[in-house]
């Protein structure tokens, strides 16, 4: 009995996606959980694998936009044995009895005719065998195989290329525009000397990896110090709902992860309640599901309040944009070793921009300023968060 495969649901609001790349092509054999394509969606790319091993039939391409539960194929279980494309050259499911050649084989031929009824089963073997020799390798197969996008090819020319946008690129441009046009945003800037946490980290980066296996990084120093700032201003972790003001008791803390599709946002959840090593263990697991593209919905619904660190790419200061519906996000950037004033002398230390970008509709300034000067003096003395200063 051929076995369905449905589009899947990812997320309350999400209600159809795009047929992206197809890694598997109709007519090949594939294993239970083999990735057979991928769904684009307005939020996230997802891999859909399949749900029983056998051979594959599509109902859909490239481009098709398809609903939640929809039926886009079909694996028949019958053909599970069937040797698939992927299986590499001169890999065949059993090996043929020693025989002579066929007297005459049409040199790189992709693939050989069909033995006519009445033909030997050691002989169908060898002409199958020889198909599979001269068959094209998995990732040629694919290429061969796949029907043509129903998007226009890149249009190129010797000053300029023109691509469609994917749908997750489409969204990410119109949230944006939203943001500016429905929040009244604002952002205020300071700066932090890191010199403590550097030594912190320093000091205790040994023992740390040995005690948890991960290394102690600067985001952990971040999430707690921002989640002492929003026990201490709840206005920064509300968000409005029409004519409502809703103050979130939770501290699910977003972080903007850069991919190679896009940007993503994963939560760590309950992050009050996370100790310094929990919270980069969960951090490091959700920036690799979100690198390789297999990070979920779920893992990324529901935060209060969002971190986004552009140092990471060497930004010096940065204006960062509102997650909607949260009301506030917090920017990182580059450490920089600076001369300041400490007690009437100049000296070097690293020191770090941090901006707030608030919903001013919601947040006041004296708040705004506030929150980040809370912050500022959690990270340039951590022994107020042991104080809960």
């Amino acid at each position: 009995m051929k076995v369905e495969i449905k589009v899947p649901k990812m997320g309350e609001s999400v209600v159809e996606a795009t047929i992206g790349t197809i890694l598997k092509p109709s007519g090949s054999s594939v294993k239970a959980d083999e990735e057979i394509l991928e769904l684009e969606t307005e939020k996230v790319n997802q891999v859909l694998y399949a749900p029983a091993a056998g051979q594959l039939s599509l109902s859909v391409k490239q481009g098709d936009v398809v609903k939640i539960d929809q039926t886009i194929g079909t694996i028949d279980p019958a053909n599970a044995s069937t040797p698939s494309a992927d299986a590499g050259p001169n890999r065949i499911s059993e090996k043929p009895k020693p025989t002579p050649a066929p007297t005459s084989v049409p040199k790189q031929k992709p693939e050989l005719p069909a033995p006519a009824a009445g033909v030997s089963p050691i002989r169908k073997k060898v002409d199958e065998s020889l198909s599979e020799i001269t068959r094209p390798t998995s990732a040629a197969a694919s290429l061969l195989a796949a029907p043509p996008s129903v998007s226009p090819a890149p249009r190129t020319s010797s000053r300029e290329t023109r691509q469609k946008m994917s749908r997750l690129r489409r969204t990410i441009a119109e949230r944006l525009v939203q943001v500016k046009n429905q929040t009244a945003m604002l952002t205020t800037f300071n700066e932090v000397d890191m010199s403590a946490v550097m030594e912190i980290r320093e000091r205790e980066q040994e023992n740390f990896q040995k005690k948890h296996g991960i290394k102690l990084g600067f985001m952990s120093f971040f999430v707690k110090t921002c989640v002492a700032a929003l026990q201490q201003f709840p206005d920064v972790n509300a968000r409005i709902d029409g004519d409502e003001i809703v103050y979130a008791h939770y501290y699910d803390i977003s972080i903007a992860v850069g991919g190679e599709k896009g940007l993503f946002v994963p939560v760590i959840r309950n992050a009050d309640l996370l100790s310094y090593a929990e919270i980069e263990t969960q951090l490091k697991a959700l920036a690799e599901k979100a690198r390789a593209g297999k990070i979920s919905m779920d893992e990324m619904a529901g935060g209060t309040f969002t971190i986004t660190n552009a140092g990471i790419y060497g930004s010096l200061n940065s204006t960062p944009i509102l997650n909607p519906p949260q009301s506030g996000i917090l920017g990182m950037h580059n450490i920089v070793k600076r001369p300041i004033a400490v007690k009437d002398q100049v000296v070097i230390r690293p020191m770090m921009y941090l901006a707030l970008s608030y919903d001013h509709r919601i947040i006041d300034g004296a708040t705004a300023v506030s929150f980040l000067m809370h912050i500022k003096k959690n990270l340039e003395e951590p022994s107020r968060l042991m104080l809960d200063l």
